[in-house]
């Protein structure tokens, strides 16, 4: 009886080791923006490409892009943190710029912003990045600059349409 029971009990731990720790709707909420995209400045001209794909059996959304305008290219890694109950972006690029952010999906948009910090001119600001999944497929990604809470630059507006 002993040995039947170690053995259910194996198989049990087995079957929970294999489960999909990352397939709630919360690990879900950033979905919309997975794929090939070419992304559109307001003007109409390509600001560039990017390629988003869950990782590490979908706990992990990876971006990577390529500005249009070459020499520039970035990499994020964006996740949801259990812990926190916040989504997370860790952004690095190749001219060696690194961006934090969090914050979570509302609606049809997740909001993600950074802690605030100081700039040179001795004003406190916050980085804060909307994606917006649209009706047509495509996504909106604008990144504002805030201080005192007010937008006070818009750092880019770009239109994701899925990639040809």
């Amino acid at each position: 009886m002993l040995i039947i029971c170690s053995c259910i009990a194996q198989v049990n731990a087995q079957e929970e080791t294999n489960a999909c720790a990352c397939c709630t709707e919360q690990h879900k909420a950033f979905d919309f923006w997975i794929g090939n995209w070419e992304v559109f400045l307001k003007d109409g001209s390509v600001a560039g490409y990017n390629r988003i794909e869950k990782l590490q059996d979908n706990c992990v959304l990876q971006e990577n892009w390529t500005s249009a305008r070459g020499g520039f290219s970035g990499t994020s890694y964006n996740y949801f943190n259990q812990n926190s109950g916040k989504w997370e972006q860790l952004w690095i690029d190749n001219a060696g710029s690194q961006l934090k952010l969090s914050g979570n999906r509302v609606e049809n948009q997740m909001i993600l912003a950074s802690e605030p910090f100081e700039r040179p001119d001795g004003k406190t600001y916050v980085n804060r990045i909307t994606w917006t999944a649209n009706t047509d497929g495509t996504v909106r990604q604008l990144w504002e600059l805030l201080h005192k809470g007010e937008v006070v630059q818009v750092a880019f507006d770009g239109l994701y349409k899925p990639a040809k």
